[in-house]
């Protein structure tokens, strides 16, 4: 087992492996920009580092600097978390060549799965469904034509090294394709430096559904059930919730040993997730390969009783699983409490927290770095906290959250915790009827917490 971990990352989910590490005996060193010189990682962390000032390609993406930092304080291993360089291969090999055990995902497995069409191509391979589409990557416009008049429209254009929606184009007719494409690759290559594109059927009224996995060094990988993703804004994840209510325990066992036949098919090792695309009849189809730990991994953790932090240092280190796949006894809902101002567009909201009321009570958990008269700098991500609540059912869990949102204060700054306690009381969220494109007819209600 490790003795010393370096996290190169920060917030929240610097603060969870923390927890984690230290609950193992084993010390962590944090590394931090300017920005965040107050944080609490930096606090709570055996040591910390500053590598850097608060641009992330300063800092947090600074690979030689956190190297650095790692030969400095004899860390023995070192934890992405996620975002930043947790599914960055070059990084892997880079702490590798140093001496240095990366808690993820192989590089070779990053490569396979961080590109979209290379992924598609081996989820073929092992047999997974995929949706219908382009053969690897796009040569034209021409091909695209092509591949749309062959699968029919609707169909949706991707960026092969895409991410949070960027280089995404969905086209409903044949005219519109010609302007999608060109504007998708000059997206893709102001985001990526890639503008790679591939082709898929746009399935209608999808369900956005991840099987969270596990694999060891020895070949064998479990998956421990679903998360339901679907509520999402411009393809970024607002709420999630396990079990799915739209899963059956059919749908289920196929979908969970899907996960574990295209772990076990690359030999992954590590936690990770895999992402599929369920339509209105439950079919579902393969959409990507997350090769890190993800921000919803809290709910699982609480249905299932199991720490995916400690997952990923013991089979870092070496541990095998046990083998079995693992299944929700509870109900868990997380709401992602962000910077951001619901009423204005959810445009960023950074500043200073005045003051903090945290919710608690029974089966509420709350992750997060903040505190009153904390900064929140407008340098990283928006996301502030995470909202997490566990009960027997599903009705009990939103009557939960409801409540562990009317306690949740935070003042100083506007967030999104007046659009979650909307949700909460949302008929179609209560019955479970949504898909990704819930948020197109989603609108605040600017009297909502007076009523």
């Amino acid at each position: 087992m490790f003795n010393k971990i370096l996290i190169a990352n920060r917030g929240e989910i610097a603060m969870r492996i923390i927890r984690t590490a230290r609950e193992m005996g084993i010390k962590t060193v944090a590394v931090y920009s300017t920005a965040d010189a107050a944080s609490l990682p930096v606090r709570f962390a055996d040591e910390a580092v500053c590598i850097g000032p608060a641009n992330s390609k300063d800092s947090y993406l600074n690979i030689a600097n956190i190297i650095a930092a790692a030969e400095i304080t004899n860390a023995d291993a070192i934890h992405p978390g996620y975002g930043f360089l947790s599914e960055n291969s070059h990084f892997s090999k880079v702490c590798a060549k140093h001496g240095f055990k990366f808690i993820g995902a192989l590089p070779e497995h990053i490569d396979k799965m961080g590109d979209k069409a290379t992924a598609k191509s081996t989820m073929i391979e092992a047999g997974v469904p995929v949706v219908p589409g382009s053969e690897g990557i796009l040569e034209s416009l021409e091909a695209a034509k092509k591949v749309a008049d062959k699968i029919g429209y609707p169909v949706m254009l991707k960026a092969t090294a895409g991410g949070g929606g960027k280089g995404m184009r969905a086209i409903w007719k044949a005219e519109e394709l010609e302007k999608a494409y060109e504007s998708a690759v000059q997206e893709a290559l102001a985001a990526f430096g890639n503008g790679g594109m591939y082709m898929e059927k746009l399935i209608e009224e999808p369900r956005h559904i991840e099987i969270q996995i596990a694999g060891d060094q020895y070949g064998k990988a479990c998956h421990l059930s679903e998360r339901d993703c679907s509520i999402q804004r411009r393809h970024q994840k607002l709420t999630e919730e396990t079990p799915s209510p739209f899963m059956t325990d059919e749908l289920r066992e196929k979908m969970g040993a899907a996960a574990v036949k295209a772990a076990e098919y690359i030999g992954y090792e590590g936690v990770g997730t895999v992402e599929f695309l369920v339509d209105k009849d439950r079919n579902f189809y393969f959409m990507e390969m997350n090769t890190r730990i993800q921000v919803e991994h809290p709910i699982t953790e609480q249905v299932v009783d199991y720490d995916l932090i400690r997952e990923q240092i013991k089979l870092a280190a070496g541990i095998p699983i046990s083998g079995k796949n693992y299944y929700p006894k509870l109900h868990s809902i997380e709401c992602r409490i962000n910077a951001e101002d619901p009423y204005n567009g959810f445009r960023p909201a950074p500043g200073k927290i005045v003051h903090l009321n945290i919710p608690g009570g029974h089966g509420v958990r709350v992750d997060t770095h903040i505190y009153a008269g904390y900064q929140i700098p407008p340098n990283y991500d928006s996301m502030v906290a995470k909202l997490i609540v566990t009960a027997q059912t599903r009705e009990e869990a939103i009557a939960k959250m409801s409540r562990a949102l009317d306690e949740f204060y935070i003042e100083g700054v506007k967030t999104t915790v007046p659009f979650h306690r909307q949700l909460m009381d949302h008929p179609d969220f209560i019955a479970g009827n949504y898909t990704t494109k819930f948020m197109e007819s989603f609108e605040m209600d600017e009297n909502y917490l007076h009523k």
